[in-house]
């Protein structure tokens, strides 16, 4: 079965030649022109995957991007014409799973968006353990982080980050590759994204986030995920 996108943009050029583009690809495609019409499709047709501009009229697209992440663990792609690190980094704060700055090839935005559709399927497939971090259980199969049963908010590409480090426990991962296994291409360039996310992840998961008892920093090379003896 084709899944479905939603692509959300005020400018119909653009809206148009996304839409024609990926229903060539094999997606089925609903658009919107604003806001508020995202988001009422989004709830009545529940897509695979959101790709959402930042600027749009009624809402803007970080109001959507919030009230949607509020609602539904769904992949979101945030369009921009913004390329500055604080625009970036307030769209994965706020969810967002990935972003493109404008102008875009086709061929990039189809790749994320496939890489992303790859990982959610590989999410929903794998195992189903739950692993204990002192008063912390990660619920993998939940998707869930929880603290004496209750649960902790944490952003989808933080628990995926998490995910994917307690899957490599002792081992040194560098910002490259956490970027390529997490989010699923090369980012060269990009790697402060890296950062911003284990910033959320110690405070989520570490007593002291000051001074890590589980995820440290090696110097000059990433990070390594190391449960106390």
């Amino acid at each position: 079965m084709a899944r479905t996108i939603l692509v959300v943009d005020d400018e119909p050029t653009l809206r148009e030649t996304l839409a024609e583009a990926l229903d060539a690809e094999g997606f089925r495609v609903l658009t919107a022109a604003d806001g508020r019409e995202a988001l009422s499709r989004f709830r009545e047709h529940q897509p695979d995957l959101v790709v959402l501009d930042l600027m749009l009229p009624e809402l803007s697209g970080i109001e959507v991007c919030r009230i949607i992440r509020a609602e539904s663990g769904v992949p979101i792609v945030m369009l921009t014409a913004k390329s500055s690190e604080l625009d970036k980094v307030v769209g994965l704060e706020l969810g967002a799973d990935d972003y493109v700055t404008k102008p875009f090839s086709l061929r990039e935005l189809t790749a994320r968006i496939r890489a992303l559709l790859r990982r959610t399927e590989q999410l929903a497939e794998a195992p189903t353990p739950s692993v204990e971090l002192g008063a912390l259980t990660v619920d993998l199969a939940g998707h869930r982080l929880l603290h004496n049963g209750e649960r902790v908010p944490l952003k989808p590409k933080v628990f995926e980050l998490l995910a994917y480090l307690l899957r490599h426990p002792g081992q040194v991962l560098t910002r490259e590759q956490l970027l390529e296994h997490v989010w699923g291409y090369d980012y060269a360039g990009e790697t402060r994204t890296v950062d911003v996310h284990v910033h959320w992840l110690r405070a989520a998961i570490e007593p002291e986030p000051a001074e890590p008892i589980y995820l440290h920093t090696v110097r000059g090379v990433g990070y390594v995920f190391r449960r106390p003896a």
